[in-house]
Order: structure tokens, then sequence, then C-alpha cells
């Protein structure tokens, strides 16, 4: 017969109640029970614990010292309960997100943000990283959430379309072209352009609708990042078409955004792996995305 927590339970009721039947008692069960269990207790430790003495049961020197052991565990069992209760309040846990960099400053700063008031003990990791390094991380199921751009959903995973909105123009300040709402392809003709490089995906979309438009643009800076691109008409190089995420953080760096007659589609997706363990702290993260996804929405149809 093995040592269980059934036997140290009943011998620290009897510790702390001083008979058998007050142990019974605290733990809603018979007298004939904590009997049995704890002639069992000292067959197995090999120990007198009590000596019996009018009904009454006296601690032995043995017993005093092995009550000291049994309250340390007891004390590190009720720090495992308080654990599990905070991770089951959120206290306590570690998200692995991957996402391209531009939402690691466009889109999930705001959503952290949120998330942190609500569950402030759960940490969140963030690896920015460009394809096809991040769609590799996902298919090896290297983190809990994923953001891309790219709408075909890795082997093993489940995709969610986040959030979907056209490219928008952005213009420096007093630009002829801000006094129009919408802006048509022929608005671009001769004009100064900044230009995505052009591997981009969404730069080589944009290429086809002005070619079969008919219009030349003056493209006077290629680069690789919205945010350079930005950067760039900021000091009055020239206009650009970009994400929407970008348009709206240039919205509030100073810069004005218009929509285009030709809608370009620009769309975020995330990814759940299939076979890395979900959790509650997952799924309300993945809340907290989709509604700051929605904000987004309504913030581009409201800005423009």
């Amino acid at each position: 017969m093995k040592l269980s927590l059934r036997h140290i339970e009943i011998f620290r009721a009897i510790m702390a109640a001083g008979s058998v039947t007050n142990a019974a008692r605290l733990l809603f069960t018979s007298q004939p029970t904590i009997s049995r269990e704890l002639a069992r207790l000292e067959q197995v430790v090999g120990l007198r614990l009590f000596d019996r003495e009018g009904g009454r049961l006296l601690a032995t020197a043995q017993a005093l010292l092995l009550i000291e052991e049994v309250e340390r565990a007891y004390v590190g069992l009720e720090r495992i309960d308080r654990f599990a209760q905070a991770i089951r309040n959120f206290e306590h846990g570690r998200l692995a997100i991957t996402s391209l960099p531009l939402f690691s400053h466009a889109l999930l700063p705001e959503v952290c943000q949120q998330f942190h008031q609500s569950h402030p003990g759960v940490s969140v990791s963030i690896t920015a990283q460009e394809s096809p390094l991040l769609e590799e991380s996902l298919l090896a199921q290297q983190h809990d959430l994923g953001l891309t751009e790219v709408e075909q959903v890795p082997r093993g995973a489940q995709g969610e379309l986040l959030f979907s909105a056209g490219l928008v123009c952005v213009l420096p300040d007093r630009h002829p072209l801000l006094n129009k709402p919408q802006l048509e392809l022929s608005d671009f003709h001769e004009v100064n352009f900044i230009n995505l490089a052009s591997l981009d995906t969404y730069r080589q979309r944009l290429d086809q609708h002005f070619r079969a438009a008919g219009v030349n643009r003056r493209t006077i800076i290629e680069t690789t990042s919205a945010a350079s691109v930005c950067a760039m008409v900021k000091q009055g190089l020239g206009v650009a078409i970009i994400n929407p995420l970008s348009g709206l953080e240039a919205a509030h760096s100073g810069l004005s955004i218009r929509r285009l007659s030709v809608s370009v589609p620009y769309s975020v997706m995330l990814i759940r792996p299939e076979h890395r363990p979900g959790s509650a702290a997952v799924d309300l993260f993945c809340e907290a995305l989709r509604a700051q996804a929605l904000e987004l929405t309504a913030r581009l149809a409201k800005g423009i």
C-alpha cells in the first residue's frame, strides 16, 4: 500500500481536530472511515502517530515531526490551486504571435493595449517576419496566432478573413489632388509618384490597372515598405497608393488619404494552427483582433 493524499488529509484533520469524531465531522465522513484510514496510514509510514487515552488521540513526537512536513506540502498544494485559479482568470499565460512587420505597428499595438487592460497577467510575444518565413513558422506550429496578407491558408491551420479594404492614396499638404474626395486613375497621369518595389504584389496589381487605363505615372522613387513610402510623401516628393492600414497611420502623422475609384482589395488573414494547444486566452485575443478590425473599417469610412 502506498501513501495517498487521502491519508495525509485524514492525518491533518486529526491533528487539527484532536479526535476521530471531530476529524470525521471536518471531512464530512464517518468515524469508522477515519479510524480505518488512520490505521492504514500508520501501517504505510511504519510510525505510531497517536496514543489513545480516554477516547482522545494524543499526537506522538513522530506525528509532530510529520505534521511539519505535511503543512509544507499543503502550502505547495495551495499554491498550485491558486496558480490554477489564476490561469482560469487569465492572470498568467503567454501568447505567441507572428505577423508581417506592418501589422506589428499598424494593427497589433491597439489590440495589445486593450487586451492588456483586461488580462494584465497574460504576456504577448510578437515575432515580425516577412513571407515566406512567416508562413513557414505557421506551418511548423510555432505560434498561437498568425497575421498574413496571403489568402492561402498554410496546411494544418485554420484561416479567417479578419480585415478587408481597398488601397488608398496618400498625399502631402497642399497637393492639387486634395480637392477631390475620390481619385480616378487618370488623376495620376504624369504626376510624381512614390512606388513600392516592383516585386510587391499590390504594386503589380496597380501597374495592371494603370496600364489598362493608359496612365503614365512619373515614378521618381521606389522603396520596399509602406512606412518608407509615406516618409517620402511627407517630404513632398510625390503621391503614393498604399494599403489602408498604413494609410490610417499616415493620416495620424499629418498626411491626407483619399479613396480610389478602382478597388484594389487589401486583406488581412487571421491564422490559427490546428495542432497547437488552444486556450481561452487565444480566443479572447482573437475577439480583440476582430473588434479592432471593425474599428479600423469604421475609421476608414469616416476618415476618407
